[in-house]
């Protein structure tokens, strides 16, 4: 049984590229071409323009700021699946958890000499997971074991 897909883009019963009605429209029958896949994705109002400001905004950002900025929101994404978001039904992922600390750690260890005054508050930040990450777990790693601790530099 066949399914509709919703991203399918949708033909217009009288509108084509030609203007006469039920000739042949890209992707559909009796075409050579095919439709492509984002042809059924809305696109915004007012275009790709406002899509692009942050990629350019970005260029003009130092990248120690940059990775202290993707670090936080990793940190953030691990706080919430331990269950220490505020005035939030804890929802715990361990599993989650532990691929987002992993992450963080080696981020952090690949930058270390790049991230100058954020340096320490994000290894703070790193550690703090970690505990957190340990008291969540019914069975804790092995010291050394646990989730970033082998990224950890000194």
């Amino acid at each position: 049984m066949a399914q509709s897909n919703p991203n399918r883009a949708r033909k217009q019963k009288d509108t084509t590229s030609t203007g006469i009605p039920g000739a042949a429209t890209p992707g559909g029958p009796g075409s050579a071409s095919q439709a492509h896949p984002l042809d059924a994705i809305p696109l915004p109002a007012h275009g790709f323009d406002r899509l692009d400001f942050p990629v350019r905004e970005l260029a003009t950002i130092p990248a120690a700021d940059v990775i202290s900025r993707a670090a936080a929101l990793i940190m953030a994404a691990t706080a919430e699946k331990l269950g220490l978001t505020p005035n939030e039904e804890p929802d715990i992922d361990l599993d989650e958890a532990r691929r987002l600390i992993d992450s963080l750690a080696g981020l952090l260890a690949a930058s270390q000499d790049h991230l100058g005054e954020h340096r320490e508050p994000l290894r703070e930040g790193l550690r703090t997971v970690q505990t957190a990450f340990r008291e969540a777990s019914a069975f804790p790693d092995a010291p050394g074991e646990g989730p970033g601790e082998r990224f950890t530099v000194g």
